[in-house]
């Protein structure tokens, strides 16, 4: 070998040793994981199923509540709790849109986010108590956002009277197939301790009483008719469906490792706390 070949070689090696290390280190970028607290409070899940389950106990609504703030903050771009932030002087907050008339129970999420403040301070994030419940085992390790997409949701969340083909579309952004948007959307109207599911929406279609217009689309439409007859038959199925679809709204596009923060109150940015 030329001794003129000799730093071409070492040049090259040194390339081809960098890229080996950036593409480990995108291999190795943090993820969402069971039990993800399970070092760092070890409590953390427990605590926050605890809370929850009192909440539906007290009242009926929450769960009915809880699963429209998840599909709120988690659709619109990234599921990092921007939902809760309140106003600023210069921003709007997304809770007080018109989009989100109706939606409640915010201060329930503050009440956890206190006692696990209290266990584990500066450690569990807002956007995972916002996706935690008793009922389905979702994974954890979201971190919080720092600012409010107000100005984007008409981009990304879906209107109860637009076409069931611009609500298959939207949902299929993020990846969630035909069955899954059926259950998200019977659900996102029943409380969560009742089976009133494909059947009812049926019943009210023959009935023509109460329907929106994709509630009524959902009922007829040969993309969603078969998936709402199979839910009101089995509700077997539609759990399954249900369970699936949440779980992939639940970690559509989370903040982690670095990115974002872990909130001190759940309404408010560190910068502004």
């Amino acid at each position: 070998m030329s001794s003129n070949s000799k730093p071409l070689i070492i040049f090259l090696l040194a390339i081809l040793y960098s890229t080996i290390l950036s593409a480990s280190a995108e291999n190795e970028k943090p993820t969402l994981v069971i039990n993800y607290y399970r070092d760092s409070c070890p409590q953390a899940e427990d605590i926050i199923k605890e809370q929850v389950k009192l909440l539906y106990k007290r009242h009926k609504n929450t769960a009915f509540s809880w699963l429209r703030n998840i599909f709120h903050d988690c659709f619109v771009e990234s599921c990092d709790a921007s939902l809760l932030l309140d106003s600023t002087r210069r921003v709007l907050s997304e809770k007080e849109t018109d989009r989100s008339f109706g939606m409640r129970n915010f201060r329930y999420i503050e009440t956890i986010k206190e006692a696990l403040e209290r266990e584990c301070p500066g450690v569990v994030s807002c956007s995972d108590i916002l996706v935690g419940g008793p009922y389905i085992p979702l994974k954890t390790g979201r971190r919080d956002g720092r600012k409010s997409r107000a100005d984007i949701i008409e981009q990304y969340l879906p209107d109860h009277n637009e076409s069931i083909s611009v609500v298959l579309e939207r949902f299929a952004n993020i990846g969630i197939d035909t069955p899954g948007v059926v259950a998200l959307l019977v659900r996102e109207k029943r409380p969560w301790h009742t089976y009133e599911t494909g059947q009812q929406l049926l019943q009210k279609h023959i009935d023509n009483k109460g329907l929106l217009m994709v509630d009524h689309q959902l009922a007829t439409d040969k993309r969603t008719k078969p998936f709402v007859k199979k839910m009101a038959k089995s509700q077997d199925y539609f759990f399954k469906e249900f369970a699936r679809a949440i779980t992939i709204l639940s970690e559509n596009n989370p903040l982690t490792g670095t990115k974002g923060e872990i909130r001190k109150q759940c309404n408010l940015a560190n910068k502004l706390h």
